[in-house]
């Protein structure tokens, strides 16, 4: 809002947003508030559904069999008939030449408590989470730079033209990028943060300061203490090994989530479970289509996307038609002043079947549940085309891409 307030109120005919300040304390403070609610209200849940929540650290002592050192003393075991591993992830914060102190030196999650908006903000890592946090911090005014050691933001699976497209949108917005750029050293000198670089292909060394650095480069397997191997849980590399119903080598220990192969990701990790749950109960197998778990940048704009990327067709030698539509066109987003970005649909050349979709835009991430249907259901990009959508609307781009996928040309643009 404070964005909205600054770069467009002006244009939009308000006036007065010049002297908005940010009150960060009373901000972290609603933040918080939120997350109480969240957490809270899963507590409600489990009490509803009378599901037993042990708060503590969970370590496996048999196949059905759980010990539980408890965060207020003591220790519990919990026997079971099944056991579902679902211990997610945790950032990586050990790297040689950086030592997380959460203060000056921060992880994710420190960069979620900071006590004011740092004037410079260094960013390690260009994927999703470093990209997240970099524009907020951008937005409510620190002077932000990402040193990326790849030569495209966005992280895996983002399509190399959305993740060019994007990094226009970010710089513009005021966001620096050292790309291809590794990083060797990080040093805390007086108040402030002394970060040294040099090209990842070798070359002169350049050095930058900063209030926080802010170190992103990826999430583990949480599986610390967890005992898992010990009972003879097999992993495949850094995962759990599971079958198609997620059951482990240990016939009654299932896994699901982080630990397991397929996208880090929340709403992945949440089918998963509830598709156990119901497997256990019932005896009706699982089944989710990993090539439709979405996944959504949350920066401004979003940046969303499900199925297979221009790229990847490429390297499989898929042959594919695409088609784009820019938000620039559609007079919603025109009326609402937030035109940056596009949608962009790709199919089968023969078939014409969906195998991809990909959006930039303020609500990406709400617009990619039409096309998240679409492909579940087999849909052609000619049966997006042909859908009757209600306009005015953001989310009619996705037609409009699927008319030019389809038919070589959209109706309004």
């Amino acid at each position: 809002m404070l964005h909205e307030a600054q770069k467009t109120f002006e244009q939009r005919g308000i006036k007065g947003a010049a002297g908005l300040s940010v009150d960060f304390e009373k901000m972290m403070a609603n933040k918080d508030a939120a997350v109480k609610k969240l957490t809270g209200g899963i507590e409600g849940l489990f009490k509803r559904d009378k599901v037993t929540y042990l708060k503590g650290h969970g370590k496996l002592t048999g196949p059905n069999s759980v010990t539980v050192a408890m965060n207020d003393g003591g220790e519990q075991t919990i026997t079971a008939k099944n056991i579902m591993l679902a211990t997610g992830s945790e950032v990586i914060e050990k790297l040689p030449f950086v030592s997380v102190d959460e203060e000056q030196i921060v992880s994710s999650t420190g960069a979620l408590a900071l006590k004011q908006v740092p004037e410079k903000l260094v960013v390690i890592g260009g994927g999703v989470i470093g990209l997240e946090l970099g524009s907020v911090y951008e937005r409510l005014g620190s002077k932000v730079t990402v040193v990326e050691f790849l030569p495209t933001i966005g992280g895996i699976g983002i399509d190399s033209e959305v993740s060019k497209e994007m990094q226009k949108i970010l710089t513009k917005q005021g966001m620096t990028f050292k790309m291809s750029t590794k990083v060797t050293g990080v040093e805390k000198t007086g108040g402030t943060v002394k970060v040294t670089t040099e090209p990842a292909d070798g070359g002169a060394a350049e050095s930058m300061d900063a209030n926080v650095v802010l170190v992103c480069v990826g999430r583990r397997e949480f599986r610390d203490g967890l005992n898992a191997e010990e009972v003879g849980v097999a992993l495949e590399g850094r995962k759990v090994k599971v079958n198609d119903e997620f059951q482990t080598s240990v016939p009654s220990i299932y896994a699901i989530g982080d630990i397991i192969h397929g996208p880090m990701l929340a709403h992945k990790a949440e089918d998963e479970g509830a598709m156990v749950a119901e497997y256990l109960a019932t005896g009706k197998k699982p089944h989710l289509d990993y090539n439709n778990v979405p996944s959504v940048l949350y920066t401004h704009p979003e940046v969303a996307w499900v199925g297979k990327s221009e790229d990847q067709l490429k390297s499989e030698g898929v042959a594919y038609r695409k088609g784009k539509f820019a938000f620039a066109a559609n007079g919603r987003s025109i009326a609402n002043m937030d035109t940056e970005g596009f949608v962009k649909v790709l199919s089968c050349k023969e078939t014409d079947k969906l195998l991809g979709v990909h959006i930039i835009n303020a609500i990406a991430g709400d617009i990619i549940s039409g096309a998240c249907i679409g492909i579940e259901y087999g849909a052609a990009s000619e049966d997006l085309a042909r859908v009757c959508m209600a306009h005015p609307t953001v989310s009619e781009v996705l037609k409009g891409a699927s008319q030019k996928t389809a038919f070589g040309k959209a109706v309004s643009g």
